[in-house]
């Protein structure tokens, strides 16, 4: 009697179809050819792989992100009492130049700076005080036109002290390109005003020509024209072409040089100038 097992099998095997060897030959050999191309894809996978990271490892690490920038926000204490903020020293004021309390007493030439309001502009010459057709042309003082300047290229240097002012203002007018005058008021103590137009004085009296064959000296022209004093100087001979006005009003001596106006003009010159410096005086 056959086995129960193998009677069974053989009943579920008898009625199968199999295959003929050659194509379970050939199935099988397609099979193993498969297997064998997916192990080699996925050796190759795993050499790539392998390769990369190699490479990264060969570039370095990713850059560190740049720190976030600090804040002023202050630092908690670390034992939790909060802090107080310090105040910045207060910077010490830079000393200041106090200015001098007096101007010096005596100088050889005028002093020369920046126009003071201790002489007011209203103590000046005007337009309407001097001949029709002058204008006016700023305050600019400098050049070669004053009575220093007039002295020196005439008369030997006498060495004779001037006293330096405390302050001072100027005017300048043109005639076209003939006629000028120019204007320097300066401000002294009334005792050194005295002292100018006693200089101007002295300094034409005691004038002593550089050449004889071309200067005979300075002369007085004319004085007491207006005001507390008042002198008309200049070259000898020269009356008609340049000369120097000097007028004292109590503290105010004013020095007006005429080139190319008429002597006629000389007296209402200097009572306008006179005039003026009453505005800037209470010695009138």
């Amino acid at each position: 009697m056959p086995d129960p097992l193998f009677a069974e099998l053989y009943d579920d095997t008898e009625t199968l179809n199999w295959d003929p060897a050659d194509q379970v030959r050939a199935r099988a050999r397609r099979r193993t050819r498969h297997t064998r191309l997916v192990a080699g894809l996925a050796s190759a996978v795993a050499v790539a792989v392998v390769a990369t990271g190699a490479v990264a490892l060969a570039e370095g690490p990713d850059p560190v992100p740049p720190a976030a920038p600090a804040t002023n926000s202050p630092t908690p204490s670390p034992t939790g009492i909060p802090t107080t903020p310090t105040t910045p020293p207060t910077p010490s004021p830079s000393p200041s130049t106090a200015p001098p309390s007096e101007s010096p007493e005596t100088t050889d030439q005028p002093t020369l700076s920046p126009p003071s309001p201790d002489v007011p502009a209203v103590a000046l010459l005007r337009t309407e005080d001097l001949p029709t057709g002058f204008r006016a042309a700023g305050d600019d003082l400098d050049g070669d036109w004053s009575f220093h300047a007039g002295t020196s290229y005439t008369c030997e240097e006498d060495g004779q002290k001037w006293p330096g002012e405390k302050a001072f203002r100027g005017a300048v007018f043109y005639q076209g390109t003939e006629g000028t005058v120019i204007e320097r008021v300066e401000r002294h103590s009334e005792e050194a005003a005295k002292t100018t137009m006693g200089n101007v004085r002295r300094e034409v009296a005691g004038c002593e020509p550089l050449n004889p064959d071309n200067s005979k000296g300075m002369e007085v022209f004319a004085s007491g024209l207006a005001g507390d004093e008042s002198l008309l100087v200049g070259r000898s001979g020269e009356q008609a072409t340049s000369r120097w006005l000097f007028v004292r009003q109590g503290e105010l001596v004013a020095q007006v040089w005429l080139k190319g106006v008429d002597p006629a003009e000389d007296q209402r010159i200097a009572e306008r100038t006179a005039a003026r410096l009453c505005a800037g005086t209470d010695a009138c």
